[in-house]
């Protein structure tokens, strides 16, 4: 697990220099991160409705486009030196929103094929991809770490944009497969790591004991 939060910290770092001069030039336009925030989400509305019509080439890159935003709004924030609790908050609730409208237009659009697999399979992913994001917010609030697991928000985008792409060979159905499966097993990761530490406090408090 540590190797796989290494190479995650990576790329995250790879990707934010790679946009640190569109962030900078956003910065000088005078839009806000709560516009791109805005922004990203409307952005994800529209590869909903493209989604369920069957559009998924063009929702492919919509989606894509709304991915970005989602990242330089917090980059946006760290340099114009803006980021605020409620812009955080904000930020993380628009994304759940957006996330939750990408996968429930991948249901509408099974659920039309008669694929109910399918449709499950899609709500299986959104209450995991939430959870995801309650754990490590509810073990945050108690002052304890909770970033790992194999299927985070990046990772969740990454496939879904590409499973969007290739949905021409139906690549997307298997996607939602695994993203279903993924989430769970994050959701049990972080539970477990979250118990662990629980665990590691309560001995060394009692160790502590004269």
């Amino acid at each position: 697990m540590p190797r796989i939060e290494k190479v995650r910290k990576n790329y995250s770092s790879r990707a934010r220099a790679l946009f640190n001069p569109l962030t900078a030039a956003i910065e000088q336009s005078g839009v806000t991160p709560n516009q791109l925030t805005v922004l990203g989400l409307l952005l994800a509305l529209v590869a909903g409705v493209l989604i369920w019509y069957g559009y998924f080439i063009v929702a492919a890159i919509v989606f894509t486009v709304g991915g970005l935003m989602d990242m330089l709004d917090g980059a946006l924030a760290r340099l114009s030196e803006k980021v605020t609790p409620l812009g955080a908050f904000i930020d993380s609730t628009f994304d759940r929103l957006g996330e939750g409208i990408i996968l429930t237009a991948i249901a509408l659009y099974y659920a039309d094929a008669g694929n109910l697999w399918v449709v499950g399979a899609a709500f299986a992913t959104m209450i995991g991809s939430f959870l995801v994001s309650y754990t490590r917010a509810r073990a945050e609030a108690l002052g304890l770490e909770c970033k790992v697991g194999l299927m985070t928000r990046v990772e969740r985008l990454v496939l879904l944009g590409i499973g969007l792409l290739l949905q021409g060979f139906g690549v997307l159905e298997v996607v939602i497969y695994i993203l279903a499966v993924l989430t769970a097993v994050t959701v049990v990761q972080r539970v477990l790591h979250v118990r662990r530490q629980f665990l590691k406090t309560a001995n060394q408090s009692g160790g502590s004991k004269p």
